[in-house]
């Protein structure tokens, strides 16, 4: 995998870790971290070795979102170069969501701002008890823009509502409540846990038909009319059952044996 300076890429046995990595500011983003993310997921993209993504904070935090001296620096640039860093948050976010593996977020210490978009981006997304999450633009004067589809794809419009307009500080559990996160747990051990359960879970499904899953369930969600999904839905398990994978999956189901993905 490529190096970066802001993030930090691990493997182990086709599990890919992506680490927000500038600890001293608790891994607040700026513009070098943006385009690193963006970058790292596109080139994910094309790794066939990679079958699991995590994504995570180094040391106290995830992410204390934006890092208040970029603001301040993007703040007095010309309107254009403005709206241009604007666009490339959006990208960050969106590269996250459409990546084609499995995404899955494991957050601690603090998710404030734009980490939100991060964490909602990704699939699936867990977190200990005792982090804190806000939407705190509107303590600034701000909004949480580019971080709002995401969001509100995850909570709800009057969750979000809630939420962003009292940008009010929240608690693990009290996201899981919201849905923001899947899941909250006590210690960042029974998360591990249960992330491990969930990594063999997905190691199981076939990888192609993962890949496939997330097309459909974005095509559904986001690009079709609820009558063009009769004929698209019918085209797709059709292909899907013709294809190589398909048949094997099935020819290993009723023979009562592991399908060949499963080492």
């Amino acid at each position: 995998m490529k190096k970066y300076n802001t993030i930090e890429i691990t493997v182990e046995k086709k599990i890919t870790t992506v680490w927000l990595n500038r600890p001293s500011v608790h891994n607040a983003f700026n513009s070098e971290m943006i385009a690193e993310i963006t970058d790292c997921f596109n080139n994910i993209n094309n790794e066939q070795d990679i079958s699991i993504v995590l994504l995570r904070g180094k040391e106290k935090s995830f992410c204390a979102g934006a890092d208040l001296n970029w603001m301040r620096d993007v703040s007095k640039q010309s309107y254009d170069e403005n709206l241009k860093e604007s666009k490339k948050l959006y990208d960050c976010f969106f590269s996250i969501y459409k990546c084609p593996k499995p995404t899955i977020a494991i957050v601690h210490g603090v998710a404030l701002g734009g980490a939100n978009g991060l964490l909602s981006a990704c699939d699936i997304t867990y977190c200990i008890d005792s982090t804190i999450f806000a939407f705190s633009e509107v303590k600034i004067g701000i909004v949480p823009a580019t971080i709002s589809p995401f969001v509100i794809k995850r909570i709800g419009e009057f969750g979000a509502k809630e939420l962003m307009l009292t940008g009010r500080r929240i608690n693990g559990k009290e996201a899981e409540n919201y849905k923001l996160v899947n899941k909250s747990f006590k210690s960042i051990e029974s998360l591990e846990n249960y992330v491990s359960i969930i990594i063999e879970q997905l190691k199981t499904s076939g990888p192609n038909a993962i890949t496939n899953c997330k097309i459909l369930i974005y095509d559904v969600c986001n690009d079709l009319t609820f009558s063009e999904t009769q004929k698209y839905t019918a085209k797709m398990i059709a292909d899907i059952r013709a294809s190589k994978e398909g048949q094997e999956g099935m020819a290993a189901f009723l023979e009562k044996r592991k399908p060949n993905w499963i080492k």
